[in-house]
C-alpha cells in the first residue's frame, strides 16, 4: 500500500495523509490533483506534496480518484509555495487557495469552451452521394443553397466530375455557414433531420491571439537608456535582485522591452508583474505590438475559466514566453524563467492584505529564482536601502526620454485661500485657472483625490450625528449615484436617511469630497469638458479600464478624476495640468508610512503632466506648505527625501532596520476579543521583552461585526526568524486552546504595509 500527503484547500495547517489503492498507485505523482475525503462527508480537491510507503499510525481514508495524467504544478512552485507559508505565517493550504485558479480546484470546475461546428454525413462524402443528395433536394431550393455554401466554406468549388472518391472537410463553425448562406436554423435543422449534414462540438481556446511576433518594433534605445540597460546587464554578473531608479517618462519601459528580448533570445521565459490592472491595459498593448502570440496576460479580472487555460498553457510543451500579469501572476508556472521584472515596485498594492496568506508579490518575485529588475522613479525604502547597502546593484536613469522637462509643481496654500474665502469647494483659483487655459488649449487636465464616493460621511448639521455601518466602525460613505451610504469596509449599503434618528433634524448634509462629487462639481463648472472618473465604482467590470483609459488616451474625455489608481504609470501624451486636490489627507494618517506612500503618490501623479509637448503644471493644494515632505515632493528631492525618513526609520526601529509582525484578533464579541489579547501580549512579553507592543484597537477596530485588537512586535534584522514564527505559533495554539475562544481568530500580518 502507498500513501501520499496532501495539501488540502483549507487554512489549516500541515498536510494530510491518505492511503492510494494499487489501482491509482500508477497515476499519482507529486503535484497531481486528488479527490479525497474530509471529515463525514465532504470531499475536496487536494494537492499531492509528497508519496512514500511510510503507513501512519493512525487509521487513514483512501484517496477517491486521481484528477491528472501530468503534475500541475512544478517542483520550483512548491518551493515557493513553501516560502510563502513559512515566512508569511500562513497554512500551506491557504497559499494553494491563492495560487489555484477556481477551476483546478474543483472536480468539474473548469468547462472547455466549446463551438458548434457542422460536419457532412458520411454517406455523402463522395461526387456520386453527393449527386443524391442535391436531387433530393430539388423541391427544397434554400436547403440546397445551404449545402453549396457548405461546400464552398469547405474549399470544394465544384464537385462534379472532380473524381475524386471521398471529400473531406475542414471545420466549419454554425454561425459560420448561417452567416454565409443567410438561412435561418429551421433550414438548417432540416438538412440535419435528413442525415445530410451532422453537428458537432470542437473545443477552442479563450486565449486572445496576439498575431506574429514583431522585434523589429523594438525601438533603439537612446545614450541614456542604453547605458542604464548595460550597467543592468553588468550589475547582474554578480547580484541577482537590479534596483532600476528611473525618474517618470525616462523612458524605463524600453529599457525592459529590450531586456525581455535579451531573455529570449538567450531561451527564457520572462515574468513581467505590474500591480494594478489599469497599467496592464497600457502595457499589454505595448508589449504585444512587439512579441505578439509569445504574449500572455494574467490577473483577476480575466475569467477563471481564461485563467485555467493560461496555466495549462504554460504547462505545455508552447507555453507562453512573456507572462505580463499583476500580483497573482507570481504564482504561475514557469519551465525555464530567467528574467522578472517588478515594474512600480514600490506600490503597496503588491502586497496582498486580505484573505491569507498576506505575501509581497515582490519578495515572492524574488524568491523564484531568477535575475529580477525592480523599476520605480519612488524607490521603496525597503528596496533603496536595500541598494544603497549594496544587497542590490542600482542603476539610476534621471534624464526624461527625448529631453522633456519635470512638471513645474507650485504649492497653492489652502489654508490662506479659505481664510481669505477664495476657495470654490475643493478647487483653488489657480488650479480653475490653469484648467480653464488646458481645456481652450485642447490639452487635458488629471484631478487625483483619493477618495471615492460623493462624500466620504453624512451629518446631521443640527446635532452632529453621522450615520455609522452596523457592521463596521466607520462612517458611511455617501454615494450619488446610486442614492445609497455605502460602507467601503464590509460593503453594506444603506437608505439615504430622511432626518436624523437623534435629534429628529432634516438638515443632513455630505461632509468632505470624494472622486463623484468632484465630477459633479467639475461638470457644472466646465460644461464643455468631457469627463471620466477612475476609481473602484467606475472599473469594476473586465473592460472598464480598457474604456476609461482608451478614451483618455484618444482624446475622447479631456478631463480624468481618480483615486491612486491615476497615480500609477499611466502614460498620456496631452496632459498639461495635474491637480493634487487634498495632500494633507495622505500625509495625516496615523501610520509610520503616511510620509513614504504620500511622497510616492504626489512624486507619481505629478509624473503624469507634460510627458510630451512643452513642460507640465502641477497645483498641489495642502494647508501645511512648510512641511519638508512638501518641499521635496515640489523640488523632486527624493535624495533628501530618503535621507531624512532613513533616520526617522533608524531611530524608532522601523523597516529597513527591524522587522514588524502585526497580530490581530478577532471576535464577534468586544470582551473576549479584549482578554484574549491582553492574555497573548503578556504569553509573547515572556519570550519578546519589550519588543511587543500593544494590545491596541486600530484605527477601525471593528468590520463585518468583529472587533479587532493589535500587538505589535518589532524584531532587528539578523534575529532568528524561524525561532520568533515557533514562539508566535505556541502562543497561538495557547490562546486557541482556551474553550472561550473557540470562535477567536488570530492571524499574522508579517512586513506589513
Amino acid at each position: 500500500m502507498r500513501y501520499v500527503d496532501v495539501i488540502l484547500p483549507l487554512p489549516l495547517e500541515g498536510l494530510f495523509t491518505y492511503a492510494v489503492s494499487d489501482e491509482l498507485a500508477a497515476r499519482v505523482a507529486m503535484g497531481v490533483r486528488v479527490v479525497v475525503p474530509f471529515n463525514k462527508s465532504k470531499r475536496y480537491t487536494a494537492l499531492v506534496a509528497k508519496l512514500h510507503d511510510e503507513k501512519p499510525d493512525f487509521e487513514v481514508k483512501n484517496v477517491i480518484e486521481v484528477l491528472d495524467n501530468q503534475p500541475i504544478i512544478l517542483p520550483e512552485q512548491f518551493r515557493l509555495w513553501n516560502w510563502i507559508s513559512e515566512y508569511y505565517m500562513a497554512p500551506i493550504g491557504e497559499v494553494m487557495n491563492a495560487a489555484l485558479p477556481a477551476g483546478l480546484k474543483n472536480e468539474d470546475g473548469y468547462q472547455p469552451k466549446t463551438e458548434t461546428c457542422i460536419g457532412l454525413c458520411e454517406a455523402y462524402r463522395s461526387e456520386k452521394a453527393l449527386h443524391i443528395a442535391f436531387d433530393m433536394l430539388h423541391r427544397a431550393e434554400k436547403q440546397q443553397k445551404v449545402l453549396a455554401d457548405f461546400l464552398q466554406l469547405g474549399g470544394i468549388q465544384e464537385f462534379r466530375n472532380s473524381g475524386v472518391q471521398t471529400f473531406d472537410f475542414p471545420d466549419i463553425t454554425r454561425d459560420e455557414l448561417m452567416n454565409e448562406s443567410h438561412c435561418t436554423s429551421t433550414v438548417l435543422k432540416a438538412l440535419i433531420d435528413r442525415k445530410i449534414l451532422y453537428t458537432y462540438e470542437r473545443e477552442v481556446g479563450r486565449l486572445n491571439h496576439g498575431g506574429e511576433p514583431h522585434p523589429e518594433q523594438i525601438k533603439s534605445l537612446n545614450e541614456a537608456q542604453q547605458t542604464a540597460f548595460d550597467q543592468i546587464q553588468s550589475q547582474f554578473q554578480d547580484k541577482r535582485v537590479v534596483l532600476l531608479h528611473g525618474v517618470t517618462s525616462s523612458g524605463k519601459t524600453e529599457i525592459y522591452i529590450h531586456l525581455i528580448q535579451k531573455a529570449l533570445d538567450e531561451g527564457h521565459q520572462v515574468l513581467y508583474l505590474l500591480p494594478e490592472i489599469a497599467l496592464t491595459v497600457q502595457m499589454m498593448e505595448r508589449l504585444r505590438r512587439v512579441f505578439g502570440n509569445r504574449l500572455g496576460i494574467y490577473h483577476s479580472k480575466y475569467s477563471d475559466a481564461e485563467r485555467v487555460e493560461i496555466w495549462q498553457k504554460q504547462l505545455s510543451e508552447q507555453p507562453y514566453d512573456v507572462i505580463l500579469g499583476a500580483r497573482s501572476a507570481v504564482f504561475l508556472p514557469f519551465q525555464r524563467l530567467g528574467l522578472v521584472i517588478v515594474d512600480e515596485e514600490h506600490e503597496t498594492s503588491f502586497k496582498q492584505q486580505d484573505p491569507a496568506p498576506r505575501y509581497h508579490a515582490r519578495s515572492a518575485a524574488i524568491m523564484l529564482g531568477a535575475r529580477v529588475l525592480l523599476g520605480t522613479a519612488t524607490p521603496s525604502m525597503e528596496s533603496y536601502y536595500n541598494a544603497q547597502t549594496g544587497k542590490f546593484g542600482l542603476v539610476t536613469l534621471s534624464t526624461r526620454y527625448q529631453g522633456i522637462e519635470l512638471p513645474e509643481i507650485q504649492v497653492v496654500d489652502v489654508k490662506d485661500l479659505r481664510r481669505r474665502k477664495m476657495m470654490s469647494g475643493p478647487f483653488s483659483p489657480q488650479l480653475l485657472t490653469a484648467m480653464r487655459m488646458a481645456l481652450e488649449e485642447k490639452k487635458q487636465v488629471i484631478l487625483f483625490q483619493n477618495r471615492r464616493g460623493f462624500a466620504p460621511m453624512v451629518e446631521c448639521n443640527t446635532c452632529g450625528w453621522v450615520p455609522k455601518c452596523k457592521n463596521c466602525d466607520v462612517a458611511l460613505t455617501l454615494h450619488k449615484t446610486t442614492n445609497t451610504l455605502t460602507c467601503h469596509y464590509c460593503g453594506h449599503t444603506y437608505a439615504v436617511p430622511t432626518q436624523c434618528p437623534a435629534c429628529e433634524g432634516r438638515d443632513l448634509r455630505g461632509r468632505g469630497y470624494g472622486t463623484e462629487k468632484i465630477e459633479d462639481q467639475i461638470r457644472d463648472i466646465f460644461p464643455e469638458a468631457r469627463v471620466a472618473r477612475m476609481d473602484l465604482d467606475t472599473t469594476r467590470s473586465r473592460n472598464a479600464y480598457e474604456r476609461l483609459i482608451g478614451d483618455f488616451a484618444s482624446g475622447r474625455t479631456n478631463v480624468l478624476i481618480g483615486t491612486q489608481m491615476i497615480s500609477k504609470g499611466l502614460d498620456f501624451d496631452r496632459v498639461a495640468v495635474v491637480g493634487i486636490l487634498d495632500a494633507d489627507s495622505m500625509l495625516n494618517n496615523p501610520d509610520f508610512r503616511a510620509y513614504e506612500h504620500a511622497f510616492m503618490m504626489m512624486s507619481q501623479v505629478s509624473g503624469r503632466a507634460g510627458r510630451k509637448g512643452k513642460r507640465g503644471l502641477v497645483l498641489l493644494q495642502t494647508k501645511n506648505k512648510e512641511l519638508p515632505v512638501i518641499q521635496q515632493v515640489t523640488n523632486n528631492d527624493g535624495q533628501h527625501f530618503y535621507a531624512d525618513l532613513i533616520e526617522e526609520r533608524r531611530d524608532f526601529r522601523y523597516p529597513p532596520f527591524h522587522h514588524l509582525v502585526y497580530i490581530y484578533l478577532r471576535h464577534r464579541h468586544e470582551n473576549v476579543v479584549d482578554s484574549a489579547a491582553i492574555l497573548m501580549a503578556s504569553l509573547l512579553r515572556q519570550s519578546f521583552g519589550s519588543r511587543i507592543l500593544g494590545p491596541d484597537k486600530p484605527g477601525i477596530s471593528k468590520v463585518k461585526t468583529l472587533h479587532i485588537r493589535k500587538i505589535v512586535l518589532k524584531l532587528e534584522n539578523g534575529i532568528d526568524l524561524r525561532r520568533v514564527r515557533e514562539y508566535l505559533r505556541r502562543a497561538q495554539t495557547k490562546i486557541l486552546q482556551d474553550k472561550r475562544n473557540a470562535a477567536l481568530q488570530v492571524f499574522f500580518d508579517v512586513d506589513p504595509l
